[in-house]
């Protein structure tokens, strides 16, 4: 619906401040519902493939993505920016489709989700070396890449703390509070928090987000608050994430980058079907599997979007060549829920 009635095609609605507030609400929220439906115990049995996974995902859409970059003549750090925009994994729009299909507790979904959001942070991580050492004050810059580092250190121990210890003391005296619905009220609280707290740790809001919600659902409210949040999330705010991605396709200049916007699209859909296929067959998933979850980990959506504005802002993306990266950035995105839907078809033939 954002594409058929955005900028992009019938252009009845254009991108505000107000959907972009509903949406960031929207991405929050589906974060915060996705670590409330996740199994801590199965993210730890698949702790070792999902980094696994998450590696392999970002180191092959980087190389190939910088080879495609500088086969159009891109100088060395855009075409290195554009193998950081392509490495990110939208662990939201991943969700989503995993929930939609019923896949999010299977152990595929669990691998694909503790994928996503270490290759969120492998990507954060790499992007932020990358601002660092294509800048001007070389100085200031590598005491930079100390304090990201730090900060981002601080802030999984502080989400370690938080699952592991302090949750419980929270909601244990959150019950005895005399306020109508006190519980879901207080993990909303939590889940904002850690959001805004992840990104002043230099890591997007959803990662904190899902950490919030991870860490009540070891709490016995969880089946609760997720009755509660769950019609506020998907009636309101949800649907305006999605929607605005749409409102960010732009068909301007759409022939003039033609074969940018073809290669791009092509390489992010192979890639991390390749990367994240070939180490889910290397931790031991069959073909099949190995399939569905390289699908998986194709969507980009806000992440890419995040990263690809944060590249502009600091210079390493021309105004030109940034409307074609959003351009492949929405086409790959697009083609995740039917590869999935068509990897996940594949295995119920083979169940059958």
């Amino acid at each position: 619906m954002g594409v058929a009635l955005g900028p992009g095609i019938l252009g009845w609605i254009e991108p505000n401040q107000f959907i972009k507030t509903f949406s960031e609400f929207g991405v929050v929220l589906l974060m915060f519902l996705a670590g409330l439906g996740s199994d801590l115990k199965g993210l730890k049995k698949f702790f070792k493939p999902s980094i696994t996974i998450a590696f392999s995902g970002t180191i092959f859409p980087l190389i190939m993505t910088y080879f495609v970059a500088r086969a159009f003549r891109f100088n060395f750090s855009q075409a290195a920016f554009l193998g950081v925009i392509f490495s990110a994994t939208s662990v939201s729009i991943t969700v989503e489709i995993l929930r939609e299909m019923n896949l999010l507790a299977s152990n595929e979904g669990i691998t694909i989700l503790g994928s996503s959001v270490a290759d969120d942070i492998i990507s954060v991580f790499v992007l932020s070396l990358l601002i660092s050492f294509t800048g001007s004050q070389s100085n200031e810059n590598a005491m930079n890449i100390v304090y990201k580092i730090l900060g981002l250190v601080a802030y999984f121990v502080f989400a370690f703390v938080v699952i592991h210890w302090l949750i419980n003391y929270i909601m244990f005296y959150t019950k005895k509070l005399f306020s109508p619905m006190s519980e879901t009220v207080v993990s909303i609280v939590l889940c904002f928090s850690m959001a805004s707290l992840s990104e002043l740790c230099g890591l997007s809001d959803v990662i904190g987000a899902f950490f919030a919600g991870l860490a009540i659902s070891t709490t016995d409210s969880k089946s609760e608050i997720v009755k509660n949040i769950n019609p506020i999330g998907y009636a309101v705010f949800i649907p305006f994430f999605f929607v605005s991605i749409g409102l960010n396709v732009s068909f301007e200049g759409f022939t003039n980058d033609f074969l940018l916007i073809l290669s791009l699209t092509v390489i992010g859909i192979l890639s991390k079907i390749i990367g994240a296929g070939f180490a889910s067959k290397f931790c031991g998933f069959d073909y099949p599997h190995s399939y569905l979850i390289g699908s998986g980990m194709v969507a980009r959506g806000e992440m890419a979007l995040i990263v690809a504005q944060i590249g502009f802002s600091a210079n390493l993306l021309t105004a030109g060549r940034y409307t074609a990266v959003i351009m492949a950035i929405i086409l790959v995105t697009l083609s995740a829920p039917f590869l999935v839907k068509h990897a996940a078809g594949r295995l119920t033939k083979q169940a059958s």
